[in-house]
């Protein structure tokens, strides 16, 4: 859909077009065109963030009496889709998304005036400490075991697909601190301030998209104060719940699908795979890209709705596991085409064109780097963040009463 701005909101695009001009130099550029999984080039990305939080945007979603901006559901719609048509570099923002709005609502004031400035000054960067092996999409399952000392936890176990762990300063994190009751009731939100600490050690997993996004931690008797732990003890449950509607529904993504449906459209129109013809001009590849467009239009409606309930200060809710769904489907569609479009310049590491005996592709080689381990990372969108099955179970307890 197309968003009816007012003046205020034209003077905004404005701006926000004025400062991406000014400040996104040609390799950040580079970064952002070149990301081939959820989050750019770690340094590109911190380079950003920088830069973003130096102008006072580095928290888009937050209220300005926390560091925020305090924009309207429009706004930040503008400025994410501005983002991602200038090529700027997606930053890793666990720690605004995800790990902030819970501080904000369970935190003490202590822990707000220790966390939300360095969070919106890209100072402290969290990673999520969540899955283990054998508790993934069974969250509540989780084996690693806080137990008390004193003023201290003492964590053992580990924790698995850690994104950007080997990158990030901070970890939050749920543990188990009782197996009394029900799996939910005995957990516990907590806070890692170093991940230097004594006992934890980060191992990497190279992914088969051959890139280094993830890792699995292991903790050792890693003390950890009490005084981090976010909400009461055995609470962590009720805390993760409402951190995972942020992770599954808090940004604006539609710009970057649709930004990726014609990235598709345009190879499409300029490659021929193999002298067969243009695929633009196959009709099935052409229903299959009005297909997509109409799916991000649909999903681009519920988008701008959790949006604005953010900007009235209330939770996405269940919605925002429609929203994962879906968002999670169309990126997966939207891959594989681009695969189909690129036809054998979509293997990654395959030798030139040159080298093999063909013409040069007429695509930028941006694409055929990308294209593949795009496809490759993005066949656990439907898994990670809870799976699709998760997701739907979600919606028919609380949506349908089911």
């Amino acid at each position: 859909m197309d968003l009816a701005l007012s003046a205020d909101d034209l003077a905004f695009q404005d701006e926000v077009r004025t400062f991406l001009k000014d400040n996104l130099t040609p390799d950040l550029r580079e970064a952002g065109r070149k990301t081939g999984g959820v989050f750019a080039d770690f340094a590109a990305s911190t380079r950003w963030n920088k830069i973003l939080a130096g102008r006072g945007w580095s928290a888009t979603t937050w209220p300005k009496e926390h560091g925020g901006t305090g924009w309207s559901a429009t706004q930040r719609y503008i400025f994410a889709r501005e983002s991602t048509i200038a090529d700027a570099p997606r930053v890793f923002n666990m720690s605004v998304r995800m790990v902030g709005p819970v501080v904000m609502k369970f935190g003490t004031p202590e822990q707000k005036a220790k966390y939300l400035p360095g969070i919106v000054a890209g100072d402290i960067v969290f990673c999520q400490g969540y899955s283990e092996p054998g508790s993934g999409s069974d969250l509540a399952s989780l084996r690693t075991r806080a137990d008390s000392d004193g003023d201290d936890y003492v964590i053992n176990g580990t924790k698995i697909w850690t994104t950007f762990a080997h990158n990030a300063n901070h970890m939050f994190c749920l543990v188990r601190t009782s197996s009394e009751g029900k799996q939910q009731d005995g957990i516990t939100f907590v806070l890692i301030d170093d991940m230097n600490t004594p006992g934890l050690t980060v191992k990497p997993i190279l992914t088969l998209a051959g890139d280094h996004e993830v890792n699995q931690v292991f903790f050792d008797d890693v003390r950890v104060p009490k005084a981090n732990r976010i909400g009461p003890e055995n609470a962590g449950w009720t805390v993760a719940k409402h951190l995972l509607e942020y992770e599954r529904g808090g940004d604006a993504y539609t710009p970057n699908l649709y930004a990726r449906l014609d990235d598709v459209r345009r190879i499409a129109r300029e490659e021929a795979a193999d002298g067969g013809g243009r695929l633009i001009e196959d009709p099935g590849f052409t229903e299959r890209l009005a297909e997509a467009e109409i799916s991000i239009k649909a999903l681009e409606m519920i988008e701008l709705q959790v949006l604005s309930d953010l900007s009235q200060g209330k939770n996405p809710g269940a919605i925002s596991s429609a929203m994962k769904i879906r968002g999670s489907e169309i990126v997966q569609s939207i891959d594989l085409m681009g695969i189909d479009a690129l036809a054998h310049y979509g293997v990654p590491f395959e030798p030139t064109a040159r080298e093999v005996g063909h013409n040069e592709p007429t695509v930028t080689p941006d694409h055929a780097i990308t294209a593949m381990p795009l496809y490759l990372n993005n066949r656990a969108a439907t898994i990670y963040a809870g799976s699709s099955e998760v997701q739907r179970n979600i919606l028919a307890k609380a949506m349908l009463g089911l």
